[in-house]
């Protein structure tokens, strides 16, 4: 392998933002937030919004995540027009 141009693969805290549900894994991933686990150690955390504990297909339940109000734009977009 070449040196100097493959990211760094390092262990990451990926955070569900919707459930709080934190799983840690390796990743290139870059963060400037960090967090302490219940290990002792340090993380840069990725937050996402919709991971296994949220998503409906996992969960079984019939949840709507809306957090970035897509639905709203369209309404007011597309109501002028109406």
């Amino acid at each position: 392998m070449k040196k100097d141009i493959h990211p760094e693969y390092r262990e990451v805290v990926f955070q569900d933002t919707s459930s709080d549900f934190k799983f840690i894994t390796r990743s290139t991933m870059n963060s400037s937030e960090t967090i302490t686990m219940e290990d002792g150690k340090t993380y840069p955390v990725i937050k996402v919004e919709v991971s296994s504990a949220s998503h409906p297909f996992y969960t079984g339940k019939n949840l709507f995540v809306d957090t970035a109000g897509r639905i709203d734009k369209f309404k007011q977009r597309y109501a002028k027009k109406a």
